[in-house]
This record gives C-alpha cells, structure tokens and sequence, in this order.
C-alpha cells in the first residue's frame, strides 16, 4: 500500500495532537520547575509544527474545518461554563 501525501498530513497531524495531549497531562503533574519548563517549551514548538502542518493541509483542501460556531452556540456554551462555576 502506498501512502499519498494526504494520508501522511493527516497521520502526522494525529501525531502532534497526540504528543500535545500527553504534554498535557505531564505538565501540571510535575513538581520540577526546569522540567515543567523544558516540557513547556516542548509543547509550544509541537503546536507551532501543529498550526504549520494544519495550514498547509488547509491549503491543499486535505482538511475542511467545521462552519464557525453561531454567536447564539457560544454564547449557550459560555453560559453552561458560567452556570456551573456557580
């Protein structure tokens, strides 16, 4: 099977996203200050090839955002959040 380029943007798109899940979870878990702050900086430059990959996929078609959010569905959710830090 041979891979077209779409599949590889994709492929390493779902990568990055995993990598920035796991930093996620590692960052506030860790007491070390010098490896809180390696991790952060780790995680910025996964989400700057994140943000460069994702353009060049916006570019090429190979990926179609959602229609924007209607100011009535953010303004829903931002009560939901409102609510329930009450």
């Amino acid at each position: 099977m041979q891979l077209n380029e779409k599949t590889m943007v994709a492929d390493t798109l779902a990568g990055i996203n995993g990598e920035l899940v796991r930093f996620g979870e590692m960052i506030p878990q860790t007491e070390n200050k010098e490896l809180k702050q390696v991790l952060k900086q780790f995680r910025n430059a996964c989400e700057q090839s994140q943000e460069e990959i994702y353009q060049i996929a916006r570019e090429k078609a190979y990926y179609i955002p959602a229609a924007k959010a209607t100011q009535e569905e953010v303004e829903h959710v931002k009560s939901l959040f409102t609510s329930a830090a009450l």
